[in-house]
């Protein structure tokens, strides 16, 4: 019963930076990776970052290569999203998703089957 929650969300300016954070609890945790999706309103579910427990891989979308870097703190099982020049269209609900190898590419949200519940990001102009 791993349990996924985010933290950090908020509102800034352009040019700003937030660092978000999922903390899994539960039983023993080893997913395939863990990723982080955002989702605006009326757009579809789209990919952000992904980190793979085997091998420390880092994966980004085109849009955030350079400003966004995804981290794990091993012995708490918390992978961060560090966010930096932000931008408006970075505006959208962040969420952590965990996968077990579905067999889906990482950039879908069917590769992963635990998400956690989403925090907020706002940038404004």
């Amino acid at each position: 019963q791993v349990q996924l929650v985010e933290s950090g969300g908020g509102s800034v300016q352009a040019g700003g930076s937030l660092r978000l954070s999922c903390a899994a609890s539960g039983r023993t945790f080893s997913p395939y990776g863990m990723a982080w999706f955002r989702q605006a309103p009326k757009k579809e579910r789209e990919f952000v970052a992904l980190f793979t427990w085997s091998g420390g891989r880092r994966y980004y979308s085109d849009s955030v290569k350079g400003r966004f870097t995804i981290d794990r703190e091993f012995d708490k099982n918390i992978v961060y999203l560090q966010m930096d020049s932000l931008k408006p269209e970075d505006t959208a609900v962040y969420y952590c998703a965990a996968g077990g190898g579905s067999g889906y590419s990482h950039i879908y949200p069917d590769a992963y089957n635990i998400w956690g519940l989403g925090t907020q990001v706002t940038v404004s102009s």
